[in-house]
């Protein structure tokens, strides 16, 4: 008959190292993900405080330019007078 030789359980000092070092390395996760994520939220609120006055002047740049649309009617007129002028000249003898 032979014998059978048991299984030594695990000791109980190194298991409950192994369970405090998961613990200590998941809360060290779980501090860092806290971190990063508030980080990402005081930039967001940043920008989101920024964002009114980013508008506003959006909506001063397109009211202070919107006379340029009418910048080639004044090409397209000048360019008649200053023709009308030339013709003028031509028929002067200047």
């Amino acid at each position: 008959m032979q014998r059978h030789t048991r299984a030594k359980p695990a000791s109980s000092r190194g298991a409950q190292t192994a369970w405090i070092t998961g613990y200590a390395v998941g809360t060290s996760v779980v501090a860092v993900v806290v971190v990063l994520v508030s980080a990402i939220l005081a930039y967001a609120r940043s920008i989101a405080d920024e964002a009114p006055k980013i508008n506003a002047a959006l909506k001063q740049a397109e009211r202070n330019t919107a006379p340029l649309a009418a910048l080639q009617t004044t090409i397209d007129d000048a360019g008649a007078i200053t023709s009308g002028l030339q013709r003028g000249r031509a028929r002067l003898g200047g």
